[in-house]
């Protein structure tokens, strides 16, 4: 098979960074490319997942916001913590 050339403009802390990783996976960068082309064919799309995901800090936030809510929800919210080890303890000599 005849092989054509592939250009691509990237900065260089991006290219070196890559290059270190790919050296201590044995192949070069050129050889990476290739495989990404490769199993981009292969999959028939991107072979990593391409995600929008809100930061860390908004994840945790959201996430206690709902805890919160569930809590209130369900009439436990100003439970103490030992009526909250206490509940688990009940639950945990059940099974």
């Amino acid at each position: 098979m005849s092989s054509t050339l592939l250009q691509v403009r990237v900065d260089e802390k991006t290219r070196s960074a890559a290059g270190s990783i790919c050296e201590k996976l044995g192949i070069d960068l050129p050889t990476a490319v290739r495989i990404f082309l490769a199993r981009t064919v292969l999959e028939n799309g991107i072979p990593f997942s391409m995600k929008l995901r809100p930061s860390a800090p908004d994840d945790v936030l959201e996430a206690m916001k709902q805890a919160s809510q569930s809590a209130e929800n369900a009439g436990v919210s100003d439970m103490s913590i030992d009526e909250i080890n206490a509940e688990i303890e009940q639950v945990r000599a059940g099974k």
